[in-house]
């Protein structure tokens, strides 16, 4: 049995404080919305998909001193899936990707994705050079994941398999303007 995203992915990230937060197109995005007080460390991506890799990898370099987390579905990821080789190259120590794998392009009309037919992510992280990666597809594994996410001293990738179940669709605006206003404050750049 699959795990119910609206479980798993808080299990994961726990506390969003501890990241700044990129999250690819909405599933993703609203389930980090939900987290967050404030919002002020997570850039959601709206219209963009196949960006949220890229542009996390950019973050984690230009801020080595802060953990970056980047969120994505497995549809946003397969959108550019060559942004694993060029992480798997610059390895950004402070770099940690999740993929929710539900198997669908949630975004899109819902058809099933590459993965849901075979296609393993992080097989695929692997040969881009991710040295530290894992599959969370069961309860005991969340707590492992999490570590992984929050202490790898590597760029890591986990992804988490997920059953179809919608994510939570509150506390999200794709506003761009506002949201680069909040992100500066978190990476306490002036406007």
């Amino acid at each position: 049995m699959l795990l119910d995203r609206n479980h798993a992915v808080p299990k994961l990230v726990g506390d969003p404080k501890h990241f700044l937060m990129i999250a690819g197109l909405a599933g993703t995005a609203y389930e980090l919305a939900s987290m967050t007080d404030d919002g002020d460390n997570l850039f959601a991506l709206g219209g963009a998909m196949g960006a949220a890799l890229s542009m996390g990898l950019g973050l984690a370099l230009a801020q080595p001193a802060r953990r970056v987390l980047v969120a994505t579905g497995d549809g946003e990821l397969l959108m550019n899936v060559s942004a694993l080789a060029t992480v798997g190259i610059m390895a950004p120590p402070n770099l940690a990707i999740l993929c929710v794998d539900n198997g669908h392009y949630g975004e899109t009309g819902f058809q099933r994705s590459h993965t849901s037919l075979g296609v393993d992510l992080e097989r695929m992280a692997i040969g881009a050079g991710i040295r530290s990666t894992m599959t969370v597809e069961r309860e005991d594994q969340l707590a492992a994941g999490a570590e992984m996410l929050r202490d790898s001293k590597d760029t890591c990738f986990v992804v988490v398999r997920v059953s179809t179940a919608e994510p939570p669709k509150d506390k999200l605006s794709f506003d761009a303007p506002a949201a680069r206003t909040r992100f500066r404050k978190a990476l306490h750049i002036k406007a």
